[in-house]
């Protein structure tokens, strides 16, 4: 019997040898280049910066959410500011003229004042030498409501060429 437990201790102790070489060997080794590709993992996904790559995709979640709701905010403004801009006066037309042949220096002048839509008014100012009138006459979709002069009509007509932008 003694035998037979001095051959299983034998057995027992070969069977751990051969564990530490198979470990020293094989498993050592693959788990230090697992560790080291979990760090380079990290290491990416932490952007470098020491977070884990669990942080980071946390991080990069919660930049993507706050943008989305800095998108909606332009979003919103933007509407806005189209909705603004359909009556704003962006389209302008300025025509100067002698309104009489004894006057000159082109003192009389049309003034067309319209949204993108061609909606407003033109102001028309008739110099002479005696005095000066001034009208103001509607305009809806770049055309006079009532009976315009033919420079009230060029004043209109260079508001509806005009992009609403300062030459």
């Amino acid at each position: 019997m003694e035998i037979s437990i001095l051959a299983a201790s034998a057995a027992l102790a070969a069977a751990l040898i051969a564990l530490v070489v198979y470990h020293l060997a094989f498993a050592a080794p693959a788990l230090r280049r697992l560790a080291a590709a979990l760090t380079a993992h990290d290491e990416l996904l932490g952007g470098g910066h020491g977070a884990s790559g669990t942080q980071r995709l946390s991080s990069l979640e919660e930049a993507h959410i706050e943008l989305g709701r800095r998108a909606e905010r332009a979003e919103l403004r933007l509407r806005e500011l189209d909705a603004l801009s359909r009556t704003d006066v962006s389209r302008i037309g300025f025509v100067r003229y002698d309104a009489f042949q004894d006057t000159g220096s082109e003192l009389s002048y049309a003034l067309a004042l319209l949204n993108r839509q061609g909606d407003g008014v033109v102001l028309s100012s008739i110099y002479s030498r005696t005095d000066t009138r001034t009208f103001g006459k509607r305009v809806e979709a770049f055309k006079s409501v009532v009976h315009a002069s033919v420079e009230e009509l060029a004043a209109i007509e260079q508001a509806q060429g005009s992009s609403g932008r300062p030459s």
